[in-house]
């Protein structure tokens, strides 16, 4: 009897290990995707490196929607030319093409995913969730650098251009807490 508690117990255990496992793998993957640059997980920094170096690498944008979320979003330029180590802002348009308050939520990488560790966010509209009335259109920034540490890497350091991707999807709770707060003819914030 006492050895079939044992393995009953040991069986209990293991079921449990299993379970928080789980329920920690997402947390661990988006940690090391955002430590390693992972997959194209860019980094977040404070402020931009005091040396810039004369190198420049072509910053190319891209703007995908998921069909369920009616708005236009596009780059206000499609490339610009970045010298390593320089913060640079970078502008992105969306417009609500619906009758209907909107908000939506973007998902960002790089490409190629050895560009991720090096290219770091020091503000960017991806941060928060962004709501647009009826009709309404904005300009949202990005502000960004490309670490001179790249030219350190031999996976990473021939690289001539990156590809900064963002794809924007409905926040189907934060829509419907907005339409129940705000008939869709009046304005945010007033």
């Amino acid at each position: 009897m006492d050895r079939n508690l044992k393995t009953a117990g040991l069986g209990v255990g293991v079921i449990v290990f299993m379970v928080g496992l789980t329920a920690a793998a997402v947390p661990l993957y988006d940690l090391f995707c955002r430590v390693t640059g992972y997959g194209g997980t860019t980094q977040v920094s404070a402020q931009a490196p005091a040396d810039v170096l004369e190198q420049t690498i072509e910053i190319r944008f891209n703007a995908d929607v998921s069909p369920e979320l009616g708005w236009n979003f596009a780059p206000v330029e499609r490339a610009i030319p970045v010298k390593l180590g320089e913060n640079r802002l970078a502008f992105y348009t969306a417009s609500n093409t619906t009758d209907r308050p909107l908000v939506g939520t973007a998902t960002f990488n790089v490409t190629p995913h050895q560009a991720g560790p090096y290219f770091s966010k020091i503000a960017c509209f991806c941060f928060e969730e962004q709501a647009l009335l009826p009709g309404e259109s904005v300009e949202m920034p990005v502000s960004f650098y490309v670490d001179p540490a790249i030219l350190d890497d031999p996976a990473a350091a021939y690289l001539q251009s990156i590809t900064l991707s963002y794809t924007f999807f409905l926040a189907e709770d934060a829509t419907r807490e907005l339409a129940a707060e705000r008939p869709s003819n009046t304005r945010l914030g007033g």
